[in-house]
C-alpha cells in the first residue's frame, strides 16, 4: 500500500500525494541486486527509528507466524462488505510471506523492486509459454510466472473508489478506519485462467462501494493488525493502522488481462510497485489470534 507524502495537522491529516500508487511509500529507482549487509542496514535503522516512540504493529509479515510483540492496540476495523472499496493496487511480487507464496525473490535493488515473495507451487510448460510482457515500467514490466500481491483497500469514509490514499479519505471523515483485503496471483499464459479485469471489477452492492470478484477458494484470510507498506517505510515506521485479510493460497490470472487492466482503470493504476522489507522484529509485529 502506497504514501508518497504525509503532512499531520494537529487535529486533521492532509494528504499530499503525488502520481503513483494510493497506499504504500515509495522508493528509489537503482537496478540490480544488493548484498545482504544493505537489507541488513535497513532493518537496524528501521528498529533504531522505531524504538521506544510508540509505533503500531507493522506490515507486512510473515502470516504462517502468529508471534508477535507490539501490543499497541487500535480497534479491528468492520468486514470488508460493511466498508467502502476506495483502491485496488498491486505490487510485483508478494510483500507478505507465508502460504503458497513463500520463495524469496531475492534482495532486489535495495529499494523494493525484484524482491519481496514468490508463488512457490508448480507451474505446466503451457502455462509458461513466453507471452508479451505487459504493464511496463522503469523498474521492468510483467512476465509470465511473475506474481503480483493485489490489495483491495477498504474505508469507513463516505468516498468514490479513485487513484491514491486520498481516495479513502473525505472531507468529513481523515482518519477513517482502513482494511486490506489481500489476494496473491501468479501470471500464466493461459486464456482459461482467470481474468484480472473481471477479479478488479466494482460497483455498488448494499449502498457500499465493493469488489465484486475476489477469489472465494484461495484459504480462509489470516487477519491481523498491521500498517501501511511499501519501500519507503524500509527505515521508518508507518504512521497507519490497517487491518489486514491475506488469503493463503495462490490464484492464476492470465497475463493478457493484467495487461489491459493497466492500460486503463479506475485507479490509474499501470505497474506493479516495490515492496517494503518483511517485517521480522518481533517488537514491530502483532501477535495473531
Amino acid at each position: 500500500m502506497k504514501l508518497r507524502k504525509i503532512t499531520l495537522a494537529v487535529t486533521a491529516v492532509t494528504l499530499g500525494l503525488v502520481a503513483g500508487n494510493s497506499f504504500a511509500a515509495g522508493g528509489g529507482h537503482a537496478h540490480g541486486s544488493v548484498d545482504d549487509s544493505v537489507i541488513e542496514k535497513q532493518r537496524s535503522m528501521l528498529a533504531k527509528n522505531t524504538a521506544g516512540k510508540g509505533f503500531g504493529p507493522q506490515s507486512p509479515r510473515d502470516i504462517d507466524s502468529v508471534t508477535g510483540e507490539n501490543g499497541r492496540m487500535f480497534n479491528t476495523a468492520p468486514a470488508s462488505t460493511e466498508m467502502n472499496l476506495c483502491n485496488i493496487h498491486f505490487h510485483k511480487n508478494a510483500e507478505h510471506k507465508g502460504g503458497e507464496f513463500n520463495k524469496y525473490a531475492g534482495n532486489g535493488d535495495g529499494h523494493g523492486y525484484q524482491s519481496g515473495y514468490k508463488y512457490s507451487g508448480q507451474l505446466s510448460k503451457a502455462e509458461l509459454m513466453p507471452a508479451t510482457e505487459v504493464c511496463p515500467s522503469k523498474h521492468g514490466g510483467l512476465s509470465v510466472g511473475d506474481t503480483i500481491e493485489v490489495h483491495y483497500v477498504h474505508s469507513t469514509a463516505q468516498i468514490q473508489p479513485g487513484p491514491t490514499l486520498g481516495a479513502c479519505l473525505s472531507d468529513a471523515i481523515k482518519n477513517p478506519q482502513l482494511r486490506v483485503e489481500t489476494q496473491v496471483y501468479v501470471l500464466v499464459n493461459d486464456n482459461a485462467a482467470l481474468d484480472f479485469e473481471h477479479l478488479t471489477k466494482h460497483g455498488k452492492k448494499n449502498g457500499l462501494h465493493q469488489p465484486l470478484n475476489i477469489p472465494t477458494n484461495t484459504g480462509v484470510p489470516v487477519q491481523y493488525a498491521g500498517s501501511t507498506t511499501g519501500p519507503g517505510y524500509n527505515e521508518k515506521g508507518s504512521p497507519f493502522q490497517v487491518s489486514w485479510s491475506v488469503r493463503p493460497k495462490v490464484a492464476k490470472v492470465n497475463i493478457s488481462t493484467v495487461g489491459n487492466w493497466c492500460k486503463g482503470n479506475t485507479f490509474n493504476e499501470d505497474h506493479g510497485h516495490g515492496v517494503r522489507n518483511l517485517v521480522m522484529n518481533p517488537k514491530l509485529i502483532s501477535a495473531i489470534n
